[in-house]
């Protein structure tokens, strides 16, 4: 199942000067818990945010640019491709973990939408796209002290 992951910003914002503009542990613990183990998909300015590949999951760069393979580490220059990429290795989960770009691209193959929304707004350049309505049944899964954690279906499963 492709599964798109992210935290936002009460006011939609995901991304500042490169940088998530929050920092919050309790948020980075869950995403780590949800992705460990499992391919996580991302743009290049993503994988440059992070400095480093993701520990104990593959890491896959969608890049026209560049061209990373290595130890957990693959580039393809579509997100089709890193997909089709996924596919092949019949993973069971793969996470779309950004970034703007990338995460519009990727509402047309994902199976799941877990959202952190954060409980404060923030400035940022980079937003995440809006959700089709209508397309997505929408869930309050947990609340945490820094965050909501919302899940999004496809309407009719």
């Amino acid at each position: 199942m492709i599964i798109i992951i992210a935290a936002v910003s009460k006011n939609g914002v995901i991304g500042n000067k490169g940088k998530m503009p929050w920092n919050s542990k309790e948020e980075m613990a869950f995403f780590k818990k949800t992705t460990t183990g499992y391919p996580v998909i991302m743009g290049r300015k993503t994988y440059e945010s992070l400095g480093k590949p993701l520990e104990n999951r593959e890491n896959i760069i969608i890049s026209k640019s560049i061209n990373l393979n290595g130890n957990n580490l693959k580039s393809f220059d579509s997100l089709r491709k890193g997909i089709e990429y996924c596919r092949r290795k019949k993973y069971e989960k793969v996470f779309i973990i950004g970034g703007g770009e990338i995460f519009e691209q990727a509402i047309e193959f994902a199976g799941k939408i877990l959202i952190s929304e954060m409980k404060k707004p923030y400035e940022g350049d980079v937003f995440f796209p809006e959700i089709p309505s209508g397309k997505w049944n929408k869930k309050l899964i947990a609340g945490y002290e820094d965050f909501n954690l919302f899940e999004y279906t496809p309407t009719g499963i």
